[in-house]
């Protein structure tokens, strides 16, 4: 059965809004938390369809689960080392931290290759040759990868191009791995910083994460404890962008600005009004906003690929024309000729976007090809006349939690129908 978002778009939204736990740090930590010897608990899950899948892979690894709320524990005191396959893997992308978190366990692991949503090519192999350059044996054929860490060795990784992803499954690595290992080259990103406060926070001895290098002090064990993940700064991304077209005193908590410096300045030149009061950030759209000159997608502290559907949608109304440039993913424009189908005036070529602002979108059945897609898709249908299908619910699922309801509480015309 097929669901889908009916909006009537229009609507000048107002109220409060809570930024969810971020989906990007959750996933590669409950991987990770198979290196601890005792109960973990989480303080702040969110209902995302990626977390329950990421969970059904350590289900099968033997991690034991206990909700309370939102409150989750995991019993990782009989994890066991088991084939992961292609039934647990194809939906998810982030199944390739599983891969790291039980060389650094088990020293030894057999996984389906990921999948995930399909925005273009997303080789592992920077994973698979810094494992290399520590001395773990890879085998792919079959669709299968096998990895033997029996001779892994501390030393020295360098990074041929940096990758959120590698630079997490090493840290889960090396950090049971007697020793010293330096990461160079890593990613900057938020969510690295987060995996590293965790694991620190068990016993972990982790430095430098945040920064070009980090350095990894390998330890015996990790022990158990609570945690709370940091909120997820896409989200509040896509709730400041959303602000900045229909908003009036749209208040939204949980935005931490260091994590969205990029975006934020990028508000500030529109023609919306923000403020920040008690640490939450407050916006009003301010009539039509003004195009974005030039942007181009690029690793943190830079503007996020996954805010670049949600941009595009509101310089799809600004005024003027704004040239924006994907450098991260080569399929990531697939929500453009859905755009279009609203009236957008986009013309792409290559990795290159150029969008002339319209001064209205018209409702339109239109179809997410994945999670940032669709919910730049049902931004565009907020501020669209008519109504708007979007279609391919489970995309937005996967990283926004019951987003319908939230909307419509800030006064959004939304419901959720299901199609047989």
């Amino acid at each position: 059965m097929e669901e889908s978002f009916l909006i009537n778009g229009g609507k000048i939204l107002s109220g409060k809004v809570e930024v969810e736990a971020s989906k990007n740090a959750y996933l590669p930590i409950l991987a990770s938390s198979i290196l601890c010897d005792k109960d973990v608990t989480f303080l702040n899950v969110p209902n995302f369809s990626d977390i329950h899948s990421m969970c059904e892979i350590l289900k099968r690894l033997n991690v034991k689960f206990e909700y309370f709320g939102n409150v989750l524990s995991l019993d990782v005191s009989n994890v066991k080392n088991e084939k992961i396959t292609h039934d647990l893997t194809n939906k998810l992308r982030a199944s390739i931290f599983l891969l790291g978190a039980m060389l650094g366990k088990f020293r030894q692991a057999i996984i389906s290759y990921p999948g995930g949503c399909n925005i273009g090519q997303r080789p592992i192999d920077i994973h698979i040759n810094a494992f290399k350059s520590l001395g773990v044996k890879v085998i792919e054929k079959h669709g299968y990868i096998y990895c033997n860490a029996s001779n892994m060795k501390a030393g020295k990784v360098v990074f041929t191009s940096v990758s959120v992803g590698a630079t997490e499954s090493l840290m889960m690595c090396a950090c049971l791995l007697k020793g010293e290992t330096t990461l160079v080259n890593v990613a900057k990103e938020p969510e690295i910083v987060d995996l590293a406060n965790f694991l620190n926070k068990m016993g972990g001895k982790i430095s430098g994460a945040g920064t070009d290098v980090i350095k990894i002090i390998g330890v015996e064990s990790l022990h158990g404890g609570e945690y709370k993940v940091m909120p997820d700064r896409i989200i509040a991304g896509t709730y400041l962008i959303l602000g900045a077209m229909c908003g009036k005193n749209l208040q939204i908590s949980g935005f931490r600005k260091e994590d969205n410096n990029f975006l934020f300045n990028i508000m500030r030149e529109s023609a919306c009004e923000i403020i920040e009061k008690n640490g939450n950030i407050i916006v009003s759209a301010r009539g039509r906003n003004k195009a974005y000159r030039y942007l181009e997608t690029a690793p943190f502290p830079n503007f996020p690929t996954d805010l670049q559907p949600q941009i595009m949608a509101m310089q799809s109304v600004a005024s003027g024309t704004c040239v924006l440039k994907e450098n991260v993913f080569e399929n990531r424009f697939n929500h453009v000729m859905e755009l279009v189908k609203m009236n957008a005036d986009i013309f792409v070529k290559d990795r290159i976007a150029i969008i002339s602002g319209v001064e209205k979108l018209y409702g339109a059945d239109v179809f997410a090809t994945d999670l940032r897609a669709g919910a730049g898709l049902v931004l565009a249908g907020l501020v669209a006349d008519g109504y708007t299908t979007v279609h391919n619910v489970q995309y937005i699922d996967r990283g926004y939690e019951n987003l319908e309801r939230k909307l419509e509480m800030l006064g959004a015309d939304i419901k959720r129908i299901k199609f047989e």
